[in-house]
């Protein structure tokens, strides 16, 4: 049976048959010993036909439809080039009889659509992936037209245009913001609690009652950088004590602390470290709370629905640990359900023991107010909507929080159906809930805007219809000038018409008195 091998390049699709299969018997270690060498393998693999790709464009969606670089190998689809080509350079596949040859390709998937679309067929194993792997290193001998480095460039454009079209996405939706920003928040909250430490430790030395009288990190180092030095503490710096520990109560006792401390006194160069460090610890704490308010803006543009049911924190957490908003959505609630917490699971599975109920998903408000018996029983309902959430998120065309807060609801009435016997409504009847109720809203919006559309469409006709009366006035005005200026110009003929015509019977007078006077003098002559 001849054997045809299908190789995709980033230069275009190549078919080439392999002679003397029979002879190697399939043996892949022979194989492998001739793929080195072009001269015993160029007796093996020879090429038929070669396609060329129109453009880099045309290349790039080749590329994403039918080999292993689509998104998916569940989305390896032949193209119709494709089909195009191998029917052409193919044997013709006869109806109700069986074809002496087939097709081998790198990926089992595209070979199965292929034998579906065309009947032709297919098989991928070692062998054929050897062979593959010989056109593969001897490929730009096999096409006579390419020239040196044309191959190369080829791969790095089409690399460079594949790499380009999967970063590109939408900048609002884009999840790997919310990922560096969650990792930083943790880091944040680390180092900010091991400076706060080491400013009460430096300044106690000085203070140590101030330890403790206030309780919080932040208070501290704003307080610890108003006092400065205890010494000089009076009744004056009470007020501004009140403002920032927010009791007047307390205020007073961190004065009369700082008249009775048994602290040392340390110098003003000692004093300035400890302040520049405590403005330090207070920047980055403020820092912290923008980038909180960054991080909640951002879910509710990326993830508005899981951040609804969840929170922010959690939802960017289990994003986090997914890798991105897709690939949490891919999950099964199995999988979500005990996301972070792998270890546990493994340890269990190796001891025999007991597996884990929750991970990250632990960290909700839900689970927490749930009994110890009904702890998992919360948790594996809670993963459910969280994934039912995270794949809206994902694949709805519009952001909204409708979903995440009837899901959220849920959640609360499965919470009463174990504490009081409360039951719950059913998810298929909230969703119809959820689906009419956008969809009304949609329509009143619609609504809206065609009746703000039927106000300006008004406008602009009052507008026009005053326009038309300006410009109608316009015109009567202009037909008026113009009027007058004719009557003046007519009038003007006029008077030059009477003038001539004075002037030309005053012509005729001399002409008749000329006359005369010649028949005078010629009757005197006579």
């Amino acid at each position: 049976m001849a054997m045809y091998l299908l190789y995709e390049s980033s230069s275009g699709y190549g078919l080439f048959e392999a002679h003397g299969l029979d002879e190697i018997g399939q043996n892949t270690e022979a194989v492998r010993s001739s793929v080195s060498d072009l001269s015993r393998f160029g007796r093996v693999v020879q090429l038929t036909a070669f396609h060329p790709f129109e453009s880099a464009l045309d290349a790039l969606n080749q590329v994403n439809a039918d080999t292993l670089f689509a998104v998916d190998v569940e989305l390896c689809v032949m193209t119709d080039e494709l089909r195009s080509f191998l029917e052409l350079n193919l044997p013709k596949v006869k109806e109700g009889k069986k074809p002496k040859f087939s097709l081998g390709t790198s990926e089992p998937k595209l070979g199965s659509h292929i034998l579906e679309a065309t009947k032709i067929p297919c098989q991928s194993n070692e062998f054929v992936l050897e062979l593959l792997r010989g056109v593969r290193l001897h490929f730009d001998r096999f096409i006579k037209d390419l020239k040196p480095g044309d191959l190369e460039k080829s791969q790095l454009g089409l690399a460079h245009s594949y790499s380009r079209a999967k970063v590109k996405f939408n900048v609002n939706r884009v999840d790997n913001m919310v990922i560096q920003a969650i990792f930083l928040l943790d880091t944040l909250d680390k180092d900010i609690n091991s400076f706060a430490m080491r400013v009460r430790e430096w300044y106690s030395w000085h203070f140590p009652e101030l330890v403790k009288i206030v309780n919080d990190n932040y208070l501290y180092a704003r307080v610890s950088k108003m006092i400065d030095d205890k010494s000089k503490l009076t009744e004056d710096h009470i007020p501004m004590l009140t403002e920032v520990l927010g009791d007047e109560d307390k205020a007073k006792e961190v004065v009369e602390a700082g008249k009775a401390s048994m602290g040392q006194d340390l110098s003003a160069l000692d004093l300035i470290n400890v302040q520049t460090f405590a403005q330090k610890v207070m920047d980055l704490a403020d820092y912290r709370k923008k980038l909180y308010d960054y991080l909640v803006s951002k879910m509710s543009d990326i993830a508005p629905n899981l951040a609804a049911l969840i929170g922010e924190m959690v939802a960017a957490r289990l994003i986090s640990h997914a890798g991105s908003l897709t690939n949490l959505a891919k999950c099964p609630s199995s999988t979500l359900q005990i996301l972070g917490a792998e270890k546990a699971l493994f340890r269990a599975l190796k001891t025999r023991g007991n597996t884990p109920k929750y991970g990250l998903i632990f960290h909700s408000s839900f689970i927490g107010r749930a009994s110890a018996k009904n702890k998992g029983r919360i948790a594996r309902y809670l993963a459910n909507k969280c994934s039912i959430a995270s794949r809206i998120d994902c694949f709805a065309d519009g952001a909204t929080t409708a979903f995440g807060e009837k899901l959220r609801e849920q959640v609360e009435e499965r919470l009463d159906f174990y504490d009081k016997g409360v039951a719950p409504r059913k998810n298929v009847d909230v969703m119809k809930e959820v689906i009419e109720n956008l969809q009304n809203k949609g329509e009143e919006g619609k609504e809206a805007v065609e009746a703000s559309g039927k106000k300006s469409k008004k406008k602009k006709a009052k507008g026009e219809e005053e326009e038309e009366a300006v410009e109608s006035e316009k015109k009567k005005k202009r037909k008026m000038e113009t009027e007058e200026e004719n009557e003046k110009s007519e009038k003007k003929k006029k008077k030059k018409s009477k003038s001539a015509g004075g002037d030309e019977e005053t012509d005729d007078g001399l002409t008749q008195s000329k006359k005369k006077s010649k028949k005078k003098k010629s009757k005197s002559e006579e």
